[in-house]
């Protein structure tokens, strides 16, 4: 994912190359990679991809969408009721994530704009918990945002903290393996309560994240494929989605 007033974040993901034409090891991927194709499809979007015909994603195969609504505690997504809505509105699971910005207010702080512009949850099987997307500073060259190891692991508790007094749910955390590892010094303190949204543009998930051994959903493919936004995958039945949204 990436923050919607820049596109310098995919610029940066030297990986992000349509899955479609992607080769490894000399064998061309096309779509969702094989080993996970029975899995229900998804996606995410912001407001670079504004408003989305709902009812031709779903033609397409979506089955679930997370939907951005803020980042830090200043912006809100303006296209996120057309999405949010939507994407119910024909059926498909969605729910909201938030861009952090850690360098900018507190997470605790960043976790209640969130849930006040869209971020919350309902046990009604069609609402995702709240997601939190961390990772590289799309706004600078410290991609740590500043902060250390244990800087950083405070305010990432200090978000879900907040998000589960607020909502009653733990919010499923989206990043990348070397960002985690290398900005929260691999910690192992989120793995055992928070869902695990991991991007690896690849054939696989790969190595996933300190602690974590086990991903919900999977972004491999970051805008390139049929779906609007970035392509992802769950990590199990279409039942059990529908029992995951129900917490």
């Amino acid at each position: 994912m990436a923050c919607d007033r820049t596109s310098t974040l995919r610029r940066l993901r030297v990986l992000a190359v349509s899955l479609a034409t992607l080769t490894f090891g000399g064998t061309a991927l096309a779509g969702v990679p094989v080993s996970a194709a029975d899995k229900p499809k998804g996606h995410d979007v912001s407001s670079h991809q504004k408003n989305v015909n709902w009812k031709s994603a779903r033609d397409k195969g979506a089955r679930f969408v997370y939907v951005k609504a803020t980042e830090a505690t200043s912006y809100r997504n303006p296209y996120f009721s057309q999405q949010y809505n939507g994407a119910r509105d024909v059926g498909m699971v969605r729910g909201a994530y938030h861009f952090a910005l850690p360098d900018r207010s507190s997470g605790s702080a960043q976790a209640a704009y969130f849930v006040r512009n869209g971020g919350d949850w309902r046990a009604d099987g069609w609402t995702l918990p709240p997601a939190l997307d961390i990772e590289h500073n799309p706004y600078s060259s410290k991609k740590c945002f500043g902060l250390s190891k244990s800087r950083m692991v405070s305010w990432i508790r200090s978000f879900s903290d907040e998000v589960d007094r607020l909502t009653g749910r733990r919010p499923v955390i989206y990043t990348t393996a070397n960002w985690w590892n290398d900005c929260t010094g691999a910690s192992r303190a989120f793995a055992a309560d928070h869902p695990l949204w991991v991007a690896r543009y690849s054939s696989s998930p790969g190595a996933l994240p300190a602690g974590w051994g086990y991903w919900t959903f999977w972004q491999y493919d970051n805008g390139r494929g049929s779906l609007p936004g970035d392509q992802n995958l769950f990590n199990g039945s279409m039942d059990q989605l529908k029992q995951f949204a129900r917490g």
